[in-house]
């Protein structure tokens, strides 16, 4: 099987990760709380049960991603990873106490931490121009397993038999259900799953070849690669760079460059140092602080930070809301939800096409644009809604509409440009800080709504000064928000010289 097919297989597998992540929240969240009340649970074990995933995933992210650092592999972390949440689900299937239930989704979150290695992957994997069009696809996956989740719902809650000491039905059926899928994909991982090089090994090794043997190699490269594909391997990499053209002002600083980029870089004696041990140390000069209390890294953090907890936040506020105002039930909000996924699908496909052909800085930009026009919406017309029936009804579909509408530019740009940011060697320990950021979001976020439904006011006036303060961030530091291809240059001529 040649390198194309390989690859393919590889997206694919993790294209079907992500879907059934998104499938797995909405077959268990709409039956959830019913279940809770089956086994006595006081109200407040629902808020623990939701939290209880995010905390674990937000603990066990930054682990992974190290492990696939340290490694150079994500295979057997994805493997590892799954048990978790085939053990988990099981647990949820058992069910025989709330503090089993609870404990079922602490053991499935530590799975979902996989997640910062496929991200730490997928930024090593593919070139810096196409990476916010492969996590936009990425992206869309989970949000397809939330769009098509609630079907299987319809199957699930005509479960009603036994299975040996077992009870199956419309409360325990989506956790056996995701435990045989997890299973299924366990299988994909094995047969179509590899673990590709990283795009500098796929380059030519010899440092002394000239600049016109460079070009005639990646055209080698390109041929190999799908047609409808850019080139795995451009100029940019070969010059050191995250991602931004760099011109080497003589052939000196353009060795200096290739050599650095390189996986057999040369010690300060002379000596060529060994791949493994290169990729056994990528922490060998990492710093915490120097990586992430940086102006630009900290804005996208606070980015991801943010949206995640305003998003949070509405989604919990969203079905007490069309309770009170509209009389909706389970099919009603089904309805809303789905027509949301729609939405939200075709934003990514959207998003995807525009980061071809605008800087992610902006695609960030416009997004915070729209979500600050929905902020403002929501705290004028939602806080307190006017008018009769319809009006009320039209000033929250526009509402939803828009605060879904920017979700999908704010996330890809500002995980694609976190990508370009920080350092690639240890890009699975970044991605999983910068998950386990989106996770305390996911925690905090329904806490703040869930005790504020009576004060509109407050919840959505806090929210709302958020997405202002990261406005102004963004503004700030908007000249910043590029893959920092000028200070790579000169940190490699320095250990050149």
């Amino acid at each position: 099987m040649d390198y194309r097919q390989k690859r393919k297989l590889t997206f694919l597998s993790i294209g079907l990760l992500f879907l059934l992540s998104g499938i797995e929240y909405a077959v268990i969240l709409p039956t959830i709380w019913r279940y809770l009340q089956t086994l006595e649970a006081a109200p407040y074990f629902l808020g623990l049960a939701l939290s209880a995933f995010s905390l674990s995933g937000l603990l066990s992210g930054p682990l992974f991603g190290h492990w696939s650092d340290r490694t150079g592999t994500t295979k057997k972390i994805i493997l590892f990873a799954n048990l978790f949440e085939i053990v988990g689900n099981f647990m949820y299937f058992m069910g025989f106490s709330k503090w089993l239930l609870l404990s079922s989704r602490l053991v499935a979150g530590i799975g979902a931490g996989a997640g910062s290695s496929i991200f730490g992957f997928l930024t090593r994997s593919t070139s810096p121009e196409d990476r916010a069009t492969v996590f936009a696809a990425v992206m869309a996956c989970r949000q397809a397993g939330l769009l098509i989740g609630p079907a299987f719902n319809i199957f699930l809650r005509l479960c009603d038999f036994q299975l040996g000491p077992f009870v199956v039905n419309k409360f325990t059926s989506p956790g056996l259900f995701m435990c045989l899928m997890w299973i299924l994909l366990q299988l994909v991982v094995i047969f179509m799953y590899w673990d590709l090089p990283p795009l500098e090994k796929a380059k030519p090794k010899e440092n002394s070849v000239s600049h016109n043997q460079e070009e005639e190699s990646e055209q080698g490269v390109v041929e190999e690669s799908d047609e409808e594909e850019k080139p795995l391997i451009g100029s940019q990499e070969l010059a050191g760079s995250y991602g931004s053209v760099v011109v080497s002002p003589s052939s000196e600083n353009h060795r200096c460059s290739v050599s650095s980029a390189s996986l057999n870089h040369v010690s300060p004696h002379g000596q060529e140092a060994p791949e493994s041990q290169e990729a056994s140390s990528p922490f060998k000069n990492f710093s915490i602080s120097r990586e992430f209390l940086r102006e630009e890294v900290v804005v996208l953090l606070a980015a991801q930070f943010i949206t995640l907890f305003n998003q949070t936040a509405l989604e919990t506020m969203v079905t007490p809301m069309t309770q009170r105002y509209f009389g909706y039930g389970e099919l009603e909000n089904s309805v809303m939800y789905c027509l949301c996924g729609v939405e939200v699908i075709a934003g990514f496909l959207f998003v995807r096409w525009l980061s071809r052909r605008v800087a992610e800085r902006v695609v960030l930009a416009i997004g915070l644009t729209i979500c600050n026009i929905s902020g403002v919406w929501c705290l004028i017309f939602l806080a307190n809604p006017i008018g009769d029936f319809p009006w009320q009804l039209t000033e929250f579909i526009i509402g939803v509409f828009l605060q879904v509408l920017g979700l999908p530019f704010v996330a890809v740009a500002q995980v694609s440009l976190f990508s370009k940011v920080t350092s690639e060697k240890t890009q699975g320990f970044s991605q999983g800080v910068r998950r386990s950021v989106g996770g305390l979001a996911t925690i905090l976020g329904p806490l703040w709504a869930g005790g504020l439904t009576e004060n509109m006011y407050i919840m959505m006036g806090v929210m709302m000064a958020l997405l202002a303060l990261l406005t102004l961030m963004l503004a700030f530091s908007y000249e910043r928000l590029v893959a920092p291809a000028i200070e790579e240059h000169e940190d490699d001529s320095e250990n050149c010289g």
